[in-house]
């Protein structure tokens, strides 16, 4: 696992405000578990892409200028550690992201972020059809509630659980913070 690459999609501010996204939330602590990783990537000097979504809607939390598009504090970027900017729900899309993990070797990716359901399984879905082995770590992810097709509501949680259900194993490996930081480093020792 020396060419494993950690992604962090979408960590921004914006996502703060839970009534814009729909009301609630699961996973208070994937930012937490987003840094643990991300610092122990760190200490390992392994490869890290920060993915920043600018949403082309100039109304969005998301759009660039707006607050919200900043990357959230705890996970932001270091000087030396690239930022990818996309503004659809692939990091794959429209970006250079193929381009530098090849370049760089990488065939293993680790990917964290927001939302679940959204911008973390498309891209985990690419990654995986692209042939990277890829893991996806289920409690540094999180997304909201949603309005089914006649208005029903589903609650985060469960929109969370079955976005990490149709991935598993087709697209991913799903594993925890603490899971995935015990395989890597019995793998890098």
């Amino acid at each position: 696992m020396k060419n494993i690459a950690l992604i962090l999609i979408d960590i921004q501010k914006g996502f703060d405000d839970l009534a814009y996204w729909g009301g609630e939330r699961n996973n208070p602590d994937a930012e937490t578990n987003s840094r643990k990783l991300l610092d122990y990537w760190r200490k390992q000097h392994l490869p890290i892409f920060h993915i920043q979504h600018c949403s082309s809607n100039p109304n969005s939390k998301l759009a660039a200028g707006n607050p919200g598009n900043e990357i959230k504090d705890i996970v932001a970027p270091a000087a030396n550690e690239p930022v990818i900017k996309k503004s659809v729900n692939s990091a794959f899309i429209g970006t250079d992201l193929k381009e530098r993990l090849d370049a760089a070797k990488i065939d293993t990716v680790v990917i964290i972020g927001l939302t679940t359901d959204h911008c973390v399984s498309t891209s985990t879905r690419m990654a995986g059809n692209y042939g990277y082995k890829t893991y996806l770590i289920a409690d540094a992810t999180a997304t909201f509630s949603k309005k089914g097709i006649n208005n029903e509501l589903y609650n985060a949680e469960t929109m969370h659980l079955t976005a990490l259900a149709h991935l598993n194993g087709e697209f991913a490996t799903i594993l925890n913070t603490e899971a995935m930081l015990d395989l890597v480093k019995s793998e890098t020792a």
